[in-house]
């Protein structure tokens, strides 16, 4: 099957059957295909290439296979593959299925033929239904690309809204006729909020709300997404669908993404798998985020949920790690009070950065001996000259390791001597764990009161951030 068909496969589905009992029994008969392993596969949130073994089994010397269980099936999208891992076909499955199915490998997956799987005969259709729509969209495409004029243009671009239109309709009749069932509900799944269209204003009936189309899309884009439907993990949509709201509808907030991820959780709260996924996507994508400020989400998610017994996937081991690390995160996110540092001058004399008589504290944890520091400091020590010093930025160096002949070399060479430079030659200080410093350059940008402000920052966005700390200022100034 060819990977331009697989977009389609997406949106493809069964309905619940009446479950005779647990777990499923599936009959398969290859016409051209005998002696091959067969795997059982199915979906975790992800599309292709990301599939689950579930079950194996060894095709005869006539092509028939069977596969059963009667162990509880939880339904989805699930996958026949052969062992040459690159021949397979989709089904839909649920708790308590029997079937038989027909196939003739080299021609999937028009050559299926169902028995006993009503739900997999309207899936069967559903596909015919869009190898027409794909082809008719494919010869759009082509007609468009041989357009000579914006009439000639126009008119593709009305037959294509015609075709969506046709391929909506049919998502939505099959809604109507089949509610609750587990393709109505993927059909549901994968709708797309429409705006309605015409000028919208504000409350004062006069201003136009330039801001519409985005809040009207991004308050209904969980409309139609069954929470309540676990069997919608085990389809290719929902990782697509967190990764569009949370890193092109959310605005990059603390307190935003924290507000929609509690609301996404209580919707899947009661239901295993949409719960887990949810909770580990929010956790891992704020972990792992490179924009400032959101390992407040980290710590956010592990202390309401973590700390809270939520993740019941977890044994000791990995929930003690993931609270060590929120732990070690959590003194230093941004709007907190930078803790204390209490270190000494190159020539010994007591120096703590609450000395640091500043508007602007630009707190540097470096080694003369990490290459990536080597290469930084010049480059903040340019800006600094450029830019800072005139904004009252003070720079507070802290040396992390390395020896101090290679220290005290290092600031001559290049003419740091502008910034202060502290260090703890007894290793009294607890900075490592109170700013998070597992690497080095760590970089932490504080106002006059000695407030976070920002961190995680190399030389290209200090002066970015700085810019926008005195707009700010700026604004509350005129605001009072």
């Amino acid at each position: 099957m060819k990977r331009t068909f697989l977009a389609f496969l997406l949106c493809l589905v069964t309905g619940m059957t009446a479950f005779a009992a647990d777990g499923y029994k599936i009959q398969i008969k290859f016409t051209d295909v005998k002696d091959s392993l067969v795997y059982l596969a199915h979906y975790y949130g992800k599309p292709l290439p990301t599939i689950y073994k579930l079950d194996s089994a060894k095709m005869d010397k006539n092509g028939l296979v069977t596969m059963q269980s009667k162990e509880k099936l939880l339904g989805g999208i699930y996958i026949i593959l052969l062992s040459d891992k690159a021949t397979y076909f989709e089904l839909l499955l649920n708790n308590g299925d029997n079937m038989t199915i027909n196939a003739t490998a080299k021609q999937l997956p028009q050559s299926l033929k169902f028995t006993g799987s009503p739900e997999n005969d309207r899936f069967s259709k559903y596909m015919a239904f869009l190898t027409d729509f794909s082809n008719q969209t494919k010869k759009l495409e082509a007609e468009l690309q041989k357009a000579a004029t914006r009439a000639d243009t126009m008119s593709i671009a009305e037959r294509g809204k015609a075709l969506n239109k046709q391929l909506a309709t049919y998502r939505e009749d099959y809604v109507k006729k089949y509610p609750g069932t587990l393709l109505a509900n993927i059909f549901r799944a994968i709708k797309v909020p429409v705006v309605p269209e015409g000028k919208h204003y504000l409350e004062d009936g006069k201003t136009e709300d330039t801001m519409f189309a985005y809040n009207y899309y991004r308050t209904h884009y969980w409309d139609d997404f069954d929470f309540t439907d676990d069997r919608l993990i085990h389809t290719p949509i929902y990782d697509g669908k967190l990764d569009e709201y949370f890193n092109r509808l959310l605005p990059p907030t603390p307190d935003t993404i924290n507000a929609e991820a509690d609301k996404l959780l209580a919707k899947a709260r009661g239901r295993k798998e949409l719960f887990k996924y949810t909770l580990h996507w929010v956790t891992q994508w704020a972990q792992n985020s490179k924009i400032m400020g959101l390992d407040e989400v980290f710590v956010y998610m592990v202390e309401n949920y973590h700390m809270k017994g939520d993740a019941y996937w977890m044994d000791n081991e990995l929930l003690a790690k993931y609270i060590d690390r929120a732990q070690k995160v959590a003194p230093n996110v941004i709007g907190n009070l930078a803790p204390e540092i209490k270190m000494q001058t190159v020539d010994g004399k007591p120096m703590p950065m609450s000395a640091v008589d500043a508007k602007y504290t630009l707190v540097i944890f470096w080694s003369p001996e990490c290459g990536h520091c080597q290469t930084e400091m010049p480059k903040i020590d340019s800006v600094y000259r450029a830019v800072l010093k005139d904004k009252g930025v003070k720079i507070y160096a802290v040396r992390t390791e390395g020896e101090q002949k290679l220290w005290t070399d290092f600031i001559t060479k290049h003419k740091l001597q502008d910034w202060i430079h502290v260090w703890d030659p007894e290793h009294k200080s607890t900075y490592k764990s109170q700013y998070d410093v597992y690497a080095t350059p760590a970089i932490y940008f504080l106002d006059e009161k000695k407030i976070i402000r920002g961190k995680k920052l190399d030389h290209s966005n200090i002066t970015v951030l700085l810019d926008i700390l005195e707009n700010k200022q700026k604004s509350a100034a005129k605001g009072k």
